[in-house]
């Protein structure tokens, strides 16, 4: 089955990544590290192969296979591959594209430990990494040295503020390889390869997973660019395992649902949190207060549920706020069914120095929410009652 039956999206998640499966409804597990071969030929073919399911679980087994398969069809690529976590994927598309001397122009809205790999680990191999606005496509265009960027590195919407890149433009620079982090609007709310885009990547624990119970990492794009990074990843080790693969095909089957009621919940929330005045600004693609309203509206499908506010009152507020919360929990996730709160300054982004936080947008007072599936009077009575709970803070 593909997505040119005309099928939307949502339906091609519940039934694609059947190849390990047999006549089973429900995926099946492939709980091994490795598998028996018939002949010295078949080893050798089987451990040279990038498409190789029943060699050894590092190169590739069924039940990950499927998932990759999954996604690479909801993404509209030749492949894909999965990994341990979404920052494997990310290491393994940066280490195994760019080598020393090449050069790297990525966007300062990013999630933090993309941006750490970046500043820190980069320089010591000799790859330079150039910032922009990410919001600037011309800022994107004037960044590239022809002959030496290797890789655009974007993310959208960028982690925790919701700002957007334009992926229309983005893909049309000639040159270096595109490369997007899609994991905030998922593969159901926009398709970044349908944009001219060559690599598109998830942390595949947030929304995709969508129950906060895997830890799982996937790239997708030409056949040619994932064989090329297969063979970085099966050295680098940081392969998935079968057990999350599995949640990552069962989070797939309810992903429409999910982020159709998230989106909804969001969309509530944030357009009560505009009119309190507790409430200094308020982020979320719905919103037609957010800078880049109208391209969300073009390239997005879903609004998302995740939503990013400021609070007057600075880190005091921020803290008193996030501690105050009963229904919707403090911690450093997203994309499951249980609404979270988190303040970033504190705990996603805390590696970052103050300026490098004040470039993100990123506040003492910032807090960034996943709505979950409670109902959606519960989760904005939750909110409302916690920012009343701050009474005369800051």
């Amino acid at each position: 089955m593909t997505t040119d039956e005309g099928l939307k999206p949502e339906t091609v998640a519940i039934h694609a990544g059947r190849s390990a499966d047999g006549t089973s409804l429900a995926p099946v597990l492939w709980a091994t590290s490795t598998f028996r071969t018939e002949s010295v030929a078949e080893g050798r073919r089987l451990a040279t192969s990038a498409t190789a399911s029943t060699f050894y679980s590092r190169n590739g087994n069924p039940t990950v296979n499927a998932f990759e398969e999954a996604i690479a069809e909801l993404e509209g690529a030749e492949a894909a591959r999965a990994f341990s976590s979404g920052m494997g994927a990310v290491a393994a598309v940066v280490l195994g594209l760019c080598s020393k001397g090449d050069h790297i122009v990525s966007q300062r809205q990013l999630y933090s430990g993309t941006q750490m790999l970046l500043q820190s680990v980069c320089p010591r191999f000799g790859i330079d990494v150039t910032f922009v606005d990410g919001t600037d496509a011309q800022a994107w265009h004037d960044a590239v040295i022809p002959g030496k960027t290797m890789v655009l590195l974007a993310e959208t919407p960028a982690n925790p503020r919701l700002d957007l890149v334009d992926l229309e433009a983005l893909g049309s620079i000639a040159g270096p390889m595109k490369v997007v982090d899609s994991t905030f609007a998922t593969p159901l709310s926009q398709r970044p390869l349908d944009y001219g885009i060559d690599l598109v990547l998830h942390s595949a624990t947030k929304a995709i997973g969508g129950h906060n119970d895997v830890m799982l990492g996937v790239v997708a794009g030409s056949r040619e660019l994932i064989d090329w990074i297969w063979g970085f990843a099966v050295l680098q080790g940081a392969n998935a395992s079968p057990h999350d693969a599995l949640g990552g095909l069962r989070g797939l089957k309810t992903l429409g649902v999910r982020l159709a009621q998230q989106s909804s919940t969001a969309e509530e929330l944030a357009r009560v949190l505009q009119d309190h005045d507790r409430v200094e600004s308020v982020r979320h693609p719905s919103l037609k207060s957010h800078p880049q309203y109208d391209l969300a509206q073009k390239q997005m499908s879903y609004s998302g549920g995740l939503l990013t506010f400021d609070l007057k009152g600075g880190l005091e507020a921020g803290t008193a706020f996030v501690e105050a919360t009963r229904l919707c929990s403090l911690a450093p996730s997203l994309g499951g069914p249980e609404s979270l709160v988190t303040h970033p300054a504190s705990t996603t982004h805390v590696g970052l120095f103050p300026d490098e936080l004040a470039a993100a947008g990123i506040g003492p007072g910032t807090i960034r929410m996943s709505v979950g599936l409670e109902a959606a009077q519960d989760v904005v009575a939750d909110v409302l009652r916690s920012l009343d709970a701050l009474g005369d803070v800051g």
